[in-house]
């Protein structure tokens, strides 16, 4: 990998992360690589800034905190095709991100930047989803065509990692919405509760599982489309192929507005008789992997504390 130019997120709020961040600065201007820092979280978006001000995009982006950090910078760079290496540092579950340990700076020999200078890892293509509205008022179809990242406007192109969700808009009225869904130009369902997840294989095993919905691995790619709290007994998640186009519309009144959510962060507020369009999106999140026997099952294990049978205090060795 060339190594001239890398950018340094870090997680806001988080001294760890910090700490690390500026042995990693250091580390990398002793080596004559530009570096520039920046902070990301709930309330501080750093890439909009960045692209518009950076002479050139980084030839990678350090992420350190968790997979909130990971996601945010995922949106804004899968479209540029900027890989991604990310440790979690001050961050919780870090599903997407290495441990710590890998982060080893003191062996000039094994260091980190002679590892990837040397090639010395793999690039995982997560898929994205992205979503775009067309309101009530416009005629025109949603444009596909754009390979820009995301949009400042409410209309997108909005970008996921994890999942899209929708969830009633006012806290005013009864927490519940109709919501319509369409799969390829077919009405499947019309879900009445507490929402709707359009989840990747990667955010499985976050908002949509919590929901009841299954867990994907990462190689297979699909959308999972999982109901939140439906109120009929028959509205389950449905897994459906990759390059179905969906089309969820709002229901009811015209006060029963929705909030459209991406990775958990606000994307705009669909009224009824808006139309959302969601598909997978044609820039895959580039994921820098160092661990020579990576195992998905070893992770879900450890992050959600799988205990096994009740009964038996080791697994078997068969």
């Amino acid at each position: 990998m060339r190594l001239d130019r890398v950018w340094l997120i870090v997680r806001a709020g988080s001294q760890a992360a910090s700490r690390q961040a500026r042995r990693c600065l250091e580390d990398l201007q002793a080596q004559g690589i530009a570096v520039v820092s920046a902070t990301s979280g709930l309330a501080s978006n750093p890439f909009p800034g960045l692209l518009a001000t950076e002479p050139a995009l980084p030839d990678l982006a350090l992420v350190l905190g968790g997979d909130g950090t990971v996601l945010g910078a995922a949106r804004h760079l899968a479209p540029l095709d900027v890989p991604i290496l990310s440790f979690n540092v001050g961050g919780h579950l870090g599903f997407l991100t290495h441990e710590r340990s890998l982060l080893r700076l003191d062996d000039p020999a094994d260091s980190l930047w002679q590892r990837l200078r040397d090639d010395q890892f793999a690039l995982e293509r997560r898929m994205m989803l992205e979503a775009r509205v067309l309101r009530a008022n416009s005629r025109n179809e949603p444009d596909h065509s754009s390979n820009a990242g995301e949009d400042s406007d409410g209309d997108g192109p909005h970008l996921a990692l994890n999942d899209l969700y929708f969830r009633p808009c006012l806290d005013e009225v009864s927490p519940t919405c109709l919501l319509e869904l369409e799969i390829d130009g077919e009405v499947v369902d019309q879900y009445r509760g507490d929402g709707l997840i359009i989840a990747t294989p990667t955010g499985s095993t976050g908002y949509a599982m919590a929901a009841g919905g299954p867990i994907l691995h990462p190689g297979i790619e699909a959308i999972v489309i999982n109901p939140i709290c439906p109120m009929s007994l028959s509205s389950r998640a449905v897994v459906v192929p990759p390059r179905s186009h969906l089309s969820v519309w709002p229901l009811g009144e015209l006060s029963r507005k929705v909030k459209l959510w991406k990775d958990g962060a606000y994307g705009t507020v669909l009224e009824p008789g808006d139309r959302c369009v969601v598909q997978r999106s044609a820039h895959p999140a580039l994921m820098v992997i160092l661990d020579q026997s990576p195992s998905y099952y070893r992770a879900l294990t450890r992050k959600l504390h799988w205990a096994g049978s009740l009964s038996a205090a080791e697994h078997s060795h068969n």
